[in-house]
C-alpha cells in the first residue's frame, strides 16, 4: 500500500550507492531514520524536514533525496516524479544497521606512536573554553604577574615547548584554546565529523578514564594522563623553567 503525503505532511526517502555505505556514520544517531538494502542501492526514509535541509545530508556523496507523493518519488522541487517508490524492503533503524569502526594509522601529534582516524568539522555550536595551549617562551614573564586566586584554579601540564592550562577561568595569553567534551579536549570551534562517536572512542580508548585526550584539527590525537597535572603555580612554572634549562 503507498504511502499517502496528501495531508500536507512532507515524507522524505532517499537513496545512496552502496559502495558509498561508510559514509552514512554522519547520520548514523538520527534513530528516526530507517534504511534498506535492494541490491546495489540503499534506500532510507523518515527524516524531519530539519534533518532533510541540514549539512550532514548535502554533504554525502551520490546522495538523492526524495519527496514522496502518492506512491511516486519527486526530487527536490522538481514537477514530474522519478521513480515510483519501492515496495517489499526489509527496514532498519540506521543506528542499528550500521557499524563503527576504528582504524588506526601513525599520524603523530607531539610524538605519539598512533592516533585514532577520526576526523574533526568546524562546528556551529559554541562551546566555553576549558583548556589554553600556550608556548612557554611567550608567557614566561607574564605568568609570573598574575594573582595567585587566578593560578590555584587551573591544573598544567609542559608539552615539549608549551604548556596546556585546564580549568575556569582561563588566562588571557596567546594560544590555542579547548573544549571539553566527554573526556576529550577539542579545538574550539570544532567537533567530531560523526557526533556519536565522542563516548565511544572514550570506552574504546581511555576505558579507565584516567586520560585527556587532546585533538588537533586533523583528527591526530595526544594521551595525557590526569596524574601527570599539577597544581598552577608560579612557583612550580619556576621549578618546571630551572629544571628545563639543566635538561
Amino acid at each position: 500500500m503507498a504511502e499517502d503525503s496528501s495531508n500536507g505532511i512532507k515524507i522524505f526517502w532517499a537513496e545512496l550507492p552502496k559502495a558509498d555505505e561508510d559514509f552514512l556514520g554522519a547520520i548514523r544517531d538520527w534513530k528516526n531514520v530507517q534504511i534498506a538494502i535492494d541490491e546495489e542501492v540503499i534506500w532510507l526514509k523518515g527524516f524531519t524536514d530539519e534533518q532533510a535541509a541540514s549539512s550532514e545530508i548535502q554533504q554525502l556523496p551520490n546522495f538523492i533525496l526524495y519527496e514522496l507523493r502518492d506512491g511516486l518519488l519527486f526530487r527536490k522541487d522538481a514537477l514530474v516524479p522519478s521513480k515510483k517508490m519501492r515496495i517489499a524492503l526489509l527496514w532498519t533503524p540506521i543506528d542499528k544497521a550500521i557499524k563503527l569502526t576504528f582504524p588506526i594509522s601513525n599520524n603523530n601529534f607531539f610524538g605519539i606512536d598512533e592516533k585514532v582516524d577520526v576526523k574533526l568539522k568546524p562546528s556551529e555550536e559554541e562551546q566555553p573554553a576549558m583548556a589554553l595551549l600556550c608556548t612557554i617562551s611567550e608567557i614566561k614573564e607574564a605568568i609570573t604577574t598574575i594573582p595567585k586566586f587566578k593560578l590555584e584554579k587551573l591544573d598544567w601540564i609542559v608539552i615539549n615547548d608549551k604548556t596546556l592550562f585546564l580549568g575556569t577561568p582561563l588566562l588571557s595569553f596567546p594560544g590555542k584554546t579547548f573544549w571539553l567534551k566527554d573526556g576529550h579536549l577539542l579545538p574550539t570551534g570544532f567537533d567530531f565529523e560523526f557526533k556519536n562517536l565522542s563516548s565511544l572512542l572514550q570506552r574504546k580508548y581511555n576505558a579507565d578514564q584516567n586520560q585527556w585526550l587532546l585533538w588537533n584539527e586533523n583528527g591526530s590525537v595526544l594521551y595525557l594522563n590526569k596524574e601527570d597535572f599539577r597544581k598552577m603555580s608560579v612557583s612550580s612554572f619556576r621549578l618546571t623553567e630551572k629544571s628545563r634549562e639543566w635538561s
